[in-house]
């Protein structure tokens, strides 16, 4: 599978970020582009599409492992040695997966706002609101965000959410995200992250205080898989850490980096 990707910089190092569930690499332009011009030209950024995601191909495979292997196969195919590895949220736990299956194919690796244990389904509103757009009918993006309000209070959410649908070449309405492989293995999103071995690399988990994702009881299962991880905390940010304090996550992330 050939994942979609964007590319900032041409240094010689590799960073590679993977974004969380029903994002995409756009979501990441921003601080993506800000990240490289703090690390300066060392290093390259791809910021890639995962698997039914952005314009990554679609797949009926959707768990962990696979996902790890589709980063497996991109490092592969573009000869990226000893790259550092970032994910968020559902990302992250892909770049845990990988770390375990693949010791010694990367440098380091960071962890944003997600934790190796079993997280309960909770999309089962935001699914069912999606699947409640009839695209065949849509007329513009305001009807299916009028639509959207129904199952999703926050507008920034419901922006992010919305973000996935474009226009084909037939000016249809299309989502970008595989909502059918998404749905049935939403299950398999929230699994814990498992090994009998342990990742010697430096690991960096990174959390906003106000989010419930990464608790502070959580360290003890983060240093059995990762005992060289150190804990990041970005005061008054949620879950997206990167977008609600990006100056503070990105010197906290570019700092980790170049160490």
């Amino acid at each position: 599978m050939e994942l979609f990707f964007r590319k900032i910089g041409d240094g010689p190092v590799p960073v590679i970020i993977l974004h969380g569930l029903f994002g995409s690499c756009d979501n990441w332009l921003t601080v993506g582009k800000n990240i490289a011009a703090q690390l300066g030209p060392t290093f390259s950024v791809y910021l890639v599409d995962q698997r039914n995601h952005g314009r990554s191909p679609h797949d009926a495979a959707f768990d962990y492992q696979a996902l790890a292997n589709d980063l497996r196969d991109f490092v592969g195919q573009h000869q990226l040695a000893n790259p550092i590895l970032v994910g968020h949220s559902m990302g992250g736990k892909v770049v845990m997966q990988y770390a375990l299956s693949y010791p010694g194919t990367f440098k380091k690796m960071v962890v944003v706002d997600i934790a190796p244990r079993p997280y309960p389904v909770h999309h089962a509103a935001i699914m069912e609101g999606l699947k409640s757009i009839d695209l065949a009918r849509l007329q513009n993006r305001q009807e299916a965000e009028t639509q959207l309000t129904k199952y999703e209070p926050d507008a920034g959410v419901r922006q992010f959410l919305l973000k996935n649908l474009y226009r084909n070449d037939q000016n249809e309405f299309c989502w970008r995200i595989n909502l059918t492989a998404i749905e049935q293995n939403l299950p398999l999103i929230g699994a814990e992250i498992t090994s009998n071995h342990q990742v010697e690399e430096p690991a960096l988990f990174i959390r906003g205080d106000q989010s419930k994702y990464v608790r502070d009881g959580d360290w003890a299962g983060i240093e059995r898989l990762f005992p060289n991880a150190t804990l990041a905390t970005i005061q008054g940010a949620g879950h997206w850490v990167q977008a609600e304090k990006p100056v503070e996550f990105v010197a906290i992330l570019t700092r980790f980096l170049v160490q």
